[in-house]
């Protein structure tokens, strides 16, 4: 059935208050990206592996940023109980540049996506959340202040092209990260290593940027959004899959309107990028295995002493 079509048939079902939260403008979500988000949370519904009222889904097809600069939104919780609808930003995998193979990917738009492990991209299809980790990540400063960065990573198990989710440690988390620049002496500090020190460094929010192959969410919105699956897991489903990918590649190739073939990709980005690309594990993983194995090996990293 032609995605306008299926989306059209959908949309019987969805209710009122949720349709207006419907389309391609920005803070909206895409007919098929909900209808695919919706069947996925009804069907772990039905077999009995989520019971959370509210249920996740991403278009990593929307850009960055939008034209006045703010973060492009492309997250979107669902709560229909609730009808409670939110679209908030995120990030989409960097890929990598080697030799054999260019599958980077810009600031602005997603070109490229895979499901191979370290290839650092998104890959789309159906998810559904796990436990959560908390880790230390170093101390950084703070009003003056030397403070201890925690970063609370939550685990997606897929199914499909998404299976090895686990394999490629692909998940949500806030979108900041310690850059490390020093290690100080702190022995009565928990975290401290057998020679009593700890790493230090400066915190760096790349809300909205790229990530590498995770879902990521501002300091904010992972406050909001993680407590809900705490201990209660809910569906996600992101969008592109390889299928959607090749398809859209196909149309573009041929020259055909991606409407009347029943496609959907963000018009921005698609001018942007010319077509996008899928790169099956099976392609990719050999390149990027050959790639590791031809690094020279690299003695174990020794942070300096902070002055």
């Amino acid at each position: 059935m032609p995605l306008p079509a299926a989306a059209a048939q959908q949309s019987s079902k969805i209710p009122a208050w949720l349709q207006k939260h419907v389309g391609t403008a920005e803070g909206q979500i895409a007919p098929v990206v909900l209808q695919r988000a919706r069947a996925l949370y009804e069907r772990k519904r039905r077999q009995g592996k989520v019971r959370n009222a509210c249920y996740f889904a991403k278009d990593a097809t929307r850009p960055s940023t939008t034209r006045s600069g703010k973060p492009g939104r492309r997250f979107y919780v669902i709560c229909e109980q609730r009808k409670f609808f939110r679209a908030v930003s995120s990030g989409y995998g960097n890929g990598r540049k080697l030799r054999r193979a260019n599958f980077s990917n810009g600031r602005q738009c997603a070109k490229n996506f895979s499901n191979a492990e370290g290839s650092k991209l998104t890959a789309g299809g159906s998810y559904v959340t796990a436990e959560t980790r908390t880790s230390f990540k170093g101390y950084y400063r703070q009003s003056g202040k030397r403070k201890a960065f925690h970063r609370t990573f939550l685990l997606f198990d897929g199914e499909g092209e998404t299976a090895n989710a686990r394999e490629r440690a692909i998940g949500g988390h806030p979108a900041v990260f310690l850059k490390w620049q020093c290690r100080f002496k702190n022995p009565k500090s928990p975290y401290a290593d057998k020679d009593g020190f700890v790493p230090y460094g400066k915190l760096v929010n790349y809300t909205g940027g790229r990530s590498n192959g995770c879902t990521t969410w501002s300091p904010a919105e992972s406050r909001e959004i993680l407590p809900l699956v705490e201990g209660n897991p809910t569906t996600l489903y992101i969008y592109p899959e390889g299928r959607d990918i090749d398809a859209v590649a196909n149309a573009v190739r041929k020259r055909k309107s991606l409407t009347n073939a029943g496609l959907y990709w963000n018009a921005s980005c698609l001018k942007s990028i010319g077509a996008p690309k899928f790169w099956p594990k099976r392609k990719l993983q050999p390149i990027i295995n050959e790639w590791r194995r031809s690094l020279p090996k690299q003695p174990p990293l020794e942070l300096p002493i902070c002055k």
